[in-house]
């Protein structure tokens, strides 16, 4: 409305001074605003661990007896698809992330040039947060030996999806949990938990099953800390009648009951449906073109702290109505 009513130079002088002393009440800025190039530059000098470490003290204050409870940290990787600069030969920028599933806290991040340089950025991811005392999920990328030793090196424990990627476990566990072994499984200690769930005429059924491991079991010895596995069998119902289903398999460190391993196998998609949706919906994450690979790490990072911290307010609103009601605010 105030430019709409500007008619000439001084009108918009009257208008530029009066934004000038509104500025002044809110920030205390003496060398002015800070253009676009100077918060370029400042993301670009910052190194990325650096940065990352100086959010590491408030997010432990939030997390810390979490995390010795046993609280579920998903870790999985992210492509910002239209980061690609094909003039310099790179692809898409791969971000793996660790993500508290029940406070909604982004815990650390790595970046890669590929999705399959997540085998080694994991380890890394690993070393930079506390994993003592958690449940770590990851999916069957990062079911490797190497990585479920730095998990157990570290005091924590692990649930691996296991598929194809190795498959003589993935093989071993399928025929454990075989139809002709079925009368073998029900005399070997075995947790069982099953839900329900109804949404948008769609039924969904999940059956789990967690089986300790047996002392014959092959591959036993060759991964770290291993002590059960488990299955998920999921039978959906459409709305027109057909019915669906699909079975998982996973090696864990721990003989959880079946309720515990119903819920870090299930909280581990909250890093898809509560960090993943939103940067692309809310954040535009997949349409920026930022291809300077420190400021796009760095940006990364920036958005994941904004999702936690909007994520701990306790209003009932949406991220976006989350994030409209902070700019709207001058406190």
């Amino acid at each position: 409305g105030v430019i709409a009513g500007c008619t000439g130079p001084t009108h918009l002088a009257h208008w530029a001074n009066a934004k000038a002393d509104w500025l002044k009440e809110l920030l205390a800025l003496p060398n002015g605003i800070p253009s676009r190039d100077c918060i370029r530059r400042v993301l670009g000098t910052l190194k990325p661990e650096a940065f990352q470490q100086c959010f590491q003290a408030w997010i432990a204050s939030l997390v810390g007896p979490e995390m010795e409870s046993g609280s579920v940290m998903a870790i999985d990787g992210k492509t910002a698809r239209r980061s690609h600069d094909e003039k310099h030969g790179l692809g898409p920028l791969h971000l793996v992330s660790a993500w508290a599933t029940k406070l909604g806290l982004s815990l650390g991040q790595v970046a890669t040039d590929a999705k399959s340089n997540e085998i080694t950025a994991i380890p890394e991811l690993i070393d930079r947060i506390d994993v003592k005392g958690a449940i770590v999920t990851i999916d069957a990328m990062g079911c490797q030996k190497q990585i479920a030793r730095k998990i157990i090196d570290a005091q924590g424990d692990y649930v691996l999806a296991v598929k194809d990627n190795q498959p003589k476990l993935h093989e071993a566990i399928q025929d454990l949990f075989s139809d002709e072994r079925q009368g073998d499984l029900l005399k070997m200690p075995h947790r069982q938990h099953q839900t329900r769930e109804a949404s948008h005429g769609r039924r969904d059924e999940r059956y789990y099953v967690l089986a300790k491991l047996p002392e014959d079991f092959p591959l036993r010895d060759q991964w770290p800390g291993a002590k059960a596995v488990g299955m998920v069998v999921r039978v959906m119902q459409k709305p027109d009648g057909q019915t669906s289903g699909d079975v998982r398999y996973f090696l864990s460190s721990r003989f959880f009951s079946g309720r515990r391993f119903a819920e870090a196998v299930r909280g581990h998609w909250r890093i898809e449906n509560s960090l993943h949706w939103v940067l692309d919906v809310s954040f535009g994450e997949d349409q920026s073109r930022t291809r300077q690979r420190r400021i796009a790490d760095n940006l990364s990072w920036l958005r994941r702290f904004a999702i936690s911290l909007l994520k701990q307010h306790p209003s009932e609103y949406s991220i976006i109505g989350k994030s409209r009601m902070a700019s709207w605010s001058n406190d």
